[in-house]
């Protein structure tokens, strides 16, 4: 699998942030009920582990809106959070501050192929294969 998610530090997210337009997409708003022209990036926040209401928002943006922007997860990231995301529609990641970036990259070798399709290969894995 190709691993298409870029995971970066807090320190890196900040500077990033200069001459791009963002948009920060709370968790209870409906991503079908706002405009992405002209948005260079969207940033969903995941406040708590439990909470997973920005993957559902990531997969309404890359399929019914088809935005081909940086979708970034940001709030309390961990690196197990990270192969969904990438399967959802996130583009990129801020890591929480206290996890390894390096674990986390090692973490898209532990699955390398999927039998269902998601936001980056709409097909399943047998007509992939075929």
């Amino acid at each position: 699998m190709d691993q298409s998610i870029r995971i970066i530090g807090a320190d890196v997210h900040a500077a990033e942030a200069r001459g791009v337009n963002v948009l920060q997409l709370s968790n209870d708003a409906d991503p079908l009920e706002i405009s992405v022209e002209g948005v260079d990036r969207i940033e969903l926040n995941f406040p708590k582990f439990t909470d997973g209401r920005a993957y559902s928002q990531a997969m309404l943006l890359r399929r019914r809106l088809a935005f081909r922007g940086d979708i970034r997860a940001t709030g309390d990231v961990l690196v197990d959070q990270l192969v969904q995301m990438q399967r959802t529609g996130f583009s990129s990641a801020v890591l929480r501050a206290d996890k390894n970036v390096a674990e986390a990259q090692r973490q898209f070798e532990r699955f390398p192929e999927y039998y269902q399709g998601d936001a980056v290969n709409a097909h399943p894995l047998f007509k992939r294969a075929a």
